[in-house]
C-alpha cells in the first residue's frame, strides 16, 4: 500500500515539475535568441543606412573600414553586396565565396525581399546566425547587407539558463519525493500500528490497543472502532476463560469425590467385579486428564500437551471397548479394523478425546442395526484414524461445514444435538499440529480421519 501512495502521489508531481521546468527551459531559450536576434537587427539596420551612402557615392572606403573595425572589436562579419550579387564591401574581403544557402537568401535580397526572422532552433544546432537586409533607395533596390555572428556567447547563456532550471526541477523534485514519503508514512502511521496490534491480538495479547490521536481524521475513526472491537473481544474471551476455568475446576471435586466412592466400593465386591471396576478408574483418570487439558486451554490459550509414542490401534481398541455398550444399546455394532501397530508421536489425552467426538457423533446418527468402524493406519507419510458409520452423510457441499461450530445439517435437525463434536475434535487437534478430514463416500454414511504426526522413527 505504501508504495501505490507514493507512486499515485510522486508520479504527477514528476510529470508537473518537468513539464514546468521544459516550458521554462524553452521560454528561456526563445527568450536569448529573441535578443541576440534584435541586436543583429538593430546592428543590421545601422549596416544599411551606411550601405545606403556609400553605394550612393561609389566609394566602399568608408563602410569598408567601419565593417574591418566591427568585426575587430564584435567579432560580427558584415558583408555589404551591389546590385548584381557581387561583395562590395566585406573589410578584408573574406566572405568572396558564400555557401548556397546564403547565395540564395543574398538574390531573394537583391529582389526586395526581407529577412524573416529565424526560427526556433536548439543552441546547439547551429555555430553562427546570419541575417540580410535588402538596400533601398527611393524604391529601388541598390544593394544588400548580410550580419552574420556567432553564436557562442548566446549558446552558453542558453546552457546556463537550462543547467540552472534543471539543477531547480531536481532540486524540486527531490523535496517532492521527501514530502510524498512524510506523507506517505503520516497516512499509513495508523495502518501499521493497526496491523501491529492485530499482530499482537493474534499472538494473545488481549490488551494491546492503538493510539487515537494520530493519523488523518477517517483512520483515526477506523483506530476507535478497532479498539472499541478489542475491548468486546477481550470481554467475552475473558468471561469465556473464566467460565472454563470455573466449570473445570468445579468438575474436578466431583470427579475426585467420584473416584473415592469406586474405591470405596471395590473393597466390598468380589474378585469378579474387579475388571469392571479398573476399567472405571481408567475412565475416572481419564475424565481427570481431560479436565486438566480444558484448564490448561482456559488458563494460557493452549493445552499442556504430553508428547510421547503411541500405539493407535491399542488407544482405538480401548475407545472402542468403552463405547461398545453405548452402541450396543442402540442396536449399534462398533468394531475395530486393523491389528498391525501404529505408532504416532502425540498427545493420548488429547487423541482420545478427540476420537471420542467423533465416535459419539458416529453413534447419535446412526440407524439402529448399523455398524460402525474404526481403523488405524499409516498413508503417505501421517497417521490416520478413521471412523466410518452408515449413517444419513452430508451432501458434498456440507462437508466442509462440518466442523465449524453449532453447525448442523438440515437432514438431521430432528435430533438432540449441538453441533459441537467435529468442532471440538478439530481444535483439540490442532493443539497437537493434527487435523480432521471429513469425507461422504458414495455407498452412503460418513467417514471422519483424525489426521496424526507419523511416529514411525521413534
Amino acid at each position: 500500500m505504501r508504495r501505490r501512495l507514493i507512486v499515485v502521489f510522486l508520479v504527477p508531481l514528476v510529470a508537473i515539475l518537468v513539464s514546468l521546468g521544459g516550458a521554462a527551459a524553452w521560454s528561456a531559450t526563445r527568450s536569448v535568441q529573441q535578443a541576440f536576434y534584435t541586436q543583429q537587427l538593430g546592428d543590421l539596420g545601422y549596416f544599411v543606412t551606411s550601405a545606403r551612402q556609400a553605394l550612393r557615392s561609389g566609394s566602399a572606403t568608408v563602410i569598408d573600414a567601419e565593417v574591418q573595425r566591427f568585426r575587430e572589436v564584435y567579432d560580427i562579419d558584415v558583408v555589404v553586396f551591389d546590385p548584381s550579387g557581387t561583395v562590395w564591401a566585406a573589410g578584408d574581403g573574406s566572405a568572396a565565396e558564400l555557401p548556397d544557402d546564403q547565395a540564395a537568401r543574398v538574390g531573394l535580397a537583391l529582389s526586395g525581399r526581407r529577412s524573416e526572422p529565424p526560427a526556433p532552433v536548439l543552441p546547439w544546432s547551429a555555430t553562427r546566425s546570419t541575417v540580410i537586409e535588402p538596400v533601398f533607395d527611393d524604391g529601388d533596390v541598390i544593394g544588400a547587407v548580410m550580419v552574420s555572428a556567432d553564436v557562442g556567447a548566446p549558446r552558453t547563456e542558453i546552457i546556463q539558463q537550462i543547467v540552472l532550471l534543471s539543477a531547480v526541477a531536481v532540486l524540486s523534485i527531490g523535496v517532492g519525493v521527501l514530502l510524498v514519503f512524510r506523507l506517505a508514512r503520516w497516512v499509513l502511521a495508523p495502518v501499521r500500528r493497526l496491523d501491529e496490534a492485530m499482530v499482537a491480538i493474534e499472538r494473545g495479547e488481549m490488551d494491546t490497543r492503538v493510539a487515537e490521536d494520530t493519523g488523518p481524521p477517517e483512520l483515526r475513526r477506523m483506530t476507535r472502532v478497532f479498539n472499541g472491537m478489542a475491548d468486546e473481544i477481550e470481554r467475552v474471551m475473558t468471561r469465556q476463560q473464566e467460565f472454563a476455568v470455573n466449570a473445570s475446576h468445579e468438575l474436578r471435586n466431583p470427579l475426585n469425590a467420584l473416584l473415592l466412592r469406586v474405591e470405596h466400593l471395590a473393597t466390598g465386591l468380589g474378585r469378579d467385579w474387579q475388571d469392571d471396576i479398573e476399567e472405571t478408574r481408567e475412565e475416572g483418570r481419564r475424565m481427570t486428564g481431560i479436565l486438566e487439558t480444558l484448564l490448561g486451554l482456559a488458563r494460557g490459550g493452549r493445552a499442556d500437551t504430553t508428547v510421547s509414542a503411541v500405539d493407535l490401534i491399542t488407544l482405538a481398541g480401548r475407545r472402542v471397548e468403552a463405547w461398545r455398550d453405548v452402541a450396543a444399546q442402540k442396536g449399534i455394532t462398533i468394531a475395530m479394523r486393523g491389528s498391525a501397530a501404529v505408532v504416532s508421536v502425540t498427545d493420548r489425552t488429547i487423541v482420545e478425546s478427540a476420537l471420542d467426538a467423533v465416535i459419539d457423533n458416529a453413534v447419535k446418527y446412526s440407524p439402529s442395526g448399523s455398524m460402525i468402524e474404526v481403523e488405524a493406519i499409516r498413508e503417505h507419510g501421517v497417521c490416520l484414524l478413521t471412523v466410518r458409520d452408515d449413517g444419513p452423510g452430508l451432501a458434498h457441499d456440507e462437508v466442509d461445514a462440518a466442523t465449524g461450530r453449532f453447525w448442523r445439517s438440515d437432514d438431521v435437525s430432528d435430533k438432540p444435538g449441538t453441533g459441537l463434536g467435529l468442532a471440538i475434535a478439530t481444535d483439540l487437534l490442532e493443539v497437537i499440529g493434527g487435523g480432521v478430514s471429513v469425507e461422504s463416500p458414495e455407498s452412503g454414511g460418513l467417514l471422519v480421519s483424525l489426521i496424526l504426526p507419523d511416529g514411525a522413527a521413534v
